[in-house]
């Protein structure tokens, strides 16, 4: 076999093992087959889908199921299935959204349950809970279910291999070496990983995080040292996929910061104007009919005191008149749009995370408050049966600052990395502010058709093992504070999600488009 096809049914057995499934060995065979000329990822991937479909409980997949798997894409190859496109949307078959009740379940959401005091205790019982709810996570797993604690790890005779599921509480690169401290509830050790490590082992420590939850695969040495062969994080399984039974549409969004001399009124209007059906062409307008949800991920006004020097850039400067032009204009929204707001950072809520839901005084005059659904940072909702993960993004500063090769031009590869961690703000005592709760609301204990993020002023997508990942960009322009750090925003720049064929596109409303980006 050569080394391409070898790597590619590697790849397929880490992928196996990492949705918690194994291969017999007739189907470990058929894969050895297929290597020069199947994706095996894919195969596997559509495989454990048709599993998890099925009644019949087993963690093995077989040569059988594999060739079904085949045999069903090669009839769909045969037929011309259509794809969804925009300059088609006239043709949607079904009623539009004004004639369609809305479906929307809070999942999840942390307002009404914050209960710290700051004590002591609060820190201990918040990271105990970060451990075992992780712990828990990542022993769902068949490839990680025989770990052992760092205790026995350490009593094991010289050169014995064992898996152990800890939280790195320190980190510290030398000599092409990394060196980490790791504890679990019961012990600590110090884990090398090592100047030979493989290139791919050396990239997964890298992006290991302070206070992340991870199993490490280690040897034991002649001392108290473990060396490091391998990183296995809690990451999500493959999605099976969640549609609406209509051709709903939802609209993400985030960061307008009304009250912001860099709020960009006339788009802004442009956006308004096109919901309401009065701006762009026939397909825009016909895909407008169908936009049920308006989903906006914090930071709806620029607020004060935030950044160095920030009052020479608002239009606004009292943040009960910076809600109120922004009840001003979302009021405009069409009445059959549901309205979903969770708080940012410029918010007028707490900063620490969890955050509970903007008060509702602040949105008085608002027309049609049944439809206005204020809720917390993070949370989950479903929204015509489609799982969302609704969080602002703030720990995206963190991985940006420690993670090599991770910026804020793509904030999806940040998100992908806090879908692997199975957390959204894995290090603590950064640039996020954690609230020690006795629970811990940042774990992603299930795992959302979507993951919705805003904060860092980019819009950037992609999909995630079956993961929908979003991050909505802004409203505002770049100012004096985002020049002097040398960002620059893209904003204008609105994703929106059919959640019946979960086809996403883009509307740039800075640039006039006649039609959305693909």
């Amino acid at each position: 076999m050569e080394t391409r096809d070898l790597e590619k049914l590697q790849k397929a057995v880490q992928f196996t093992l990492a949705a918690g499934y194994q291969l017999d060995k007739d189907a470990f065979e058929l894969l050895s087959e297929l290597a020069a000329t199947q994706d095996l990822e894919k195969l596997v991937s559509e495989a454990i889908k048709t599993m998890e479909l099925s009644r019949r409980k087993t963690f093995f997949i077989s040569r059988p199921l594999i060739e079904k798997v085949m045999k069903k894409n090669a009839a769909q190859q045969k037929e011309t299935a259509p794809t969804e496109s925009i300059k088609e949307a006239r043709y949607f078959i079904g009623p539009t959204a004004k004639n369609v009740a809305a479906e929307i379940k809070v999942l999840e959401d942390p307002t009404g349950k914050i209960c710290t005091s700051g004590a002591i205790e609060d820190f201990l019982d918040y990271f105990r809970d970060r451990f075992r709810r992780l712990e828990r996570i990542l022993r769902q797993r068949v490839d990680l279910r025989n770990a052992t604690t760092i205790r026995e790890a350490l009593k094991a005779p010289t050169n014995t291999e064992t898996k152990v599921i800890c939280m790195i509480t320190e980190k510290r690169e030398a000599q092409q070496r990394i060196i980490l401290r790791i504890e679990d509830l019961e012990s600590s050790a110090t884990a090398l990983v090592p100047q030979n490590a493989t290139q791919k082992l050396w990239e997964k420590a890298q992006q290991l995080l302070l206070d992340q939850v991870v199993c490490l695969h280690v040897r034991k040495t002649r001392t108290a040292l473990l060396i490091v062969d391998d990183v296995a994080f809690p990451d999500v399984p493959p999605k099976t996929p969640q549609k609406a039974a209509q051709p709903i549409y939802a609209v993400l969004t985030s960061d307008l910061h009304i009250g912001s001399t860099k709020f960009l009124h006339k788009p802004f209007q442009e956006f308004i104007d096109w919901l309401n059906g009065n701006w762009g062409n026939e397909s825009l307008r016909e895909i407008a009919k169908r936009v049920k949800y308006l989903v906006i991920a914090g930071d709806i006004i620029d607020g004060i005191g935030v950044y160095p020097n920030q009052e020479r850039e608002l239009e606004i400067v009292n943040i009960d008149k910076q809600y109120r032009q922004a009840v001003e204009l979302l009021s405009k929204v069409p009445e059959h749009i549901e309205i979903i707001v969770i708080p940012g950072n410029h918010d007028g809520v707490r900063k620490a995370l969890p955050q509970p839901a903007i008060p509702e005084k602040y949105f008085e005059g608002f027309q049609g408050k049944q439809r206005l659904h204020l809720l917390g940072n993070p949370c989950s909702v479903s929204l015509h049966g489609v799982d969302f993960l609704l969080y602002h993004g703030r720990s995206l500063d963190d991985l940006v600052s420690t993670v090599p090769r991770i910026t804020y031009r793509c904030p999806d590869k940040s998100m992908k990395l806090l879908l692997k961690s199975r957390h959204l703000a894995p290090l603590y005592g950064g640039k996020t502010p954690i609230a020690p709760e006795k629970r811990d609301f940042l774990v992603i204990e299930k795992t959302p058709q979507v993951f919705h993020c805003g904060h860092v002023h980019v819009q950037a997508s992609t999909v995630y093992r079956g993961t929908i990942l979003i991050n909505s960009g802004t409203w505002q322009a770049q100012t004096e504070y985002m020049k002097r750090l040398g960002f620059v925003p893209t904003p204008g720049k609105v994703p929106i999600l059919n959640l019946q064929t979960l086809q996403f596109t883009t509307l740039d409303f800075c640039q006039s488009p006649t039609s959305p980006e693909q």
